[in-house]
């Protein structure tokens, strides 16, 4: 008995050619990738411990590539300008953005955002991140963090504490202390990192809340005494600061973390390409030594890892930000 021959319509073999070519052409355009200059957005100014780490990583990662990457500093508040620069580029691999921690605070206090840093886009690495540390004057009645949440628990609201602006990963992470220690007390933001550390000082606020960067040559020369860092471990630059779980307080990390961004529908194999080489660039012996002199932690994550930790820093912030009431724009 002859079989009857299979009938395809016209229209589903060119699909399925469609479909064959496209397959074909993925690992070939990956192969091929990067052929021109590679662009990356900052969501702020040039000079800062953000703008560094990316210039510092991105050198590294030209190399490993053979291409350039291109920086291009677009500060605005809360980062939307860069990621919306990121949003109208081709999803093509050949424009980048870095975010962060603040990337995922954004998602929640900018009201009407005109992207989703979930759905519109994959997170490609991480490079790098710093730990909130609690600072007090030298001088202060506080000898450490158990004395600190036991004074503020027999004297609900009359703790200060001292953030920079409202809405900054120190500002939550203040809230967030006060959720996890159970305490009544009342946050003060300054404007920049200058003006808390001369708060500290001055004992205008009882315990300042800031990233360890700006606060460390500070506590190294003795003008502000560090009582816990609000991290995994010790710093390494800060031996003898105790963390805040050997300061009898579980449950609270916050970190400030830097990492790489890409338009959703890039193809995987050139996101893979690229989160390889920012890996091996963040875990090279050169760009590890010079983050560190940064007193900033190499934080290299693959892709699924990097999107995993995104997610987790909006849910986390989402809530503190909630339970604060702090006001949406």
């Amino acid at each position: 008995m002859t079989l009857p021959a299979l009938r395809i319509p016209k229209y589903a073999a060119v699909l399925f050619a469609a479909a064959l070519s496209a397959g074909a052409i993925a690992p070939a355009a990956a192969a091929d990738y990067p052929d021109r200059p590679i662009r990356m957005y900052l969501p702020y100014g040039p000079g800062g411990i953000g703008d560094l780490t990316a210039r510092v990583v991105t050198q590294k990662v030209s190399e490993i590539l053979g291409q350039q990457i291109v920086i291009d500093n677009k500060p605005s508040a809360g980062g939307v300008q860069s990621f919306q620069a990121g949003l109208q580029a081709p999803a093509d691999g050949y424009t980048l953005v870095q975010g962060g921690n603040g990337t995922a605070i954004t998602q929640t206090l900018v009201k009407d955002l005109p992207y989703s840093i979930v759905d519109d886009f994959t997170q490609v690495a991480t490079l790098s991140r710093f730990n909130l540390i609690l600072t007090v004057k030298p001088d202060s009645r506080f000898r450490n963090l158990t004395e600190l949440i036991a004074y503020a628990k027999a004297n609900p609201g009359k703790l200060s504490l001292g953030t920079t602006n409202v809405g900054s990963s120190q500002h939550l992470g203040a809230e967030l202390f006060k959720s996890v220690a159970g305490i009544q007390a009342e946050t003060i933001p300054y404007k920049t990192s200058a003006a808390l550390l001369t708060g500290v000082r001055s004992g205008d606020i009882d315990v300042g809340f800031d990233f360890v960067p700006p606060m460390l040559s500070s506590i190294k020369s003795g003008a502000v005494r560090a009582l816990a860092i609000a991290a995994d471990g010790r710093n390494p630059n800060l031996p003898d600061v105790p963390t805040t779980a050997e300061s009898g307080l579980d449950g609270y990390v916050v970190a400030s973390w830097n990492g790489v961004s890409i338009r959703q529908g890039t193809p995987r194999a050139i996101i893979d390409k690229l989160n390889r080489a920012f890996v091996a660039a963040v875990n090279s012996p050169e760009v590890a030594q010079k983050l560190r002199e940064m007193n900033s932690e190499p934080y290299a994550l693959g892709v699924d890892e990097s999107r995993a930790l995104m997610k987790a820093d909006i849910a986390k912030w989402k809530a503190v930000i909630e339970k604060a009431n702090i006001p949406i724009n």
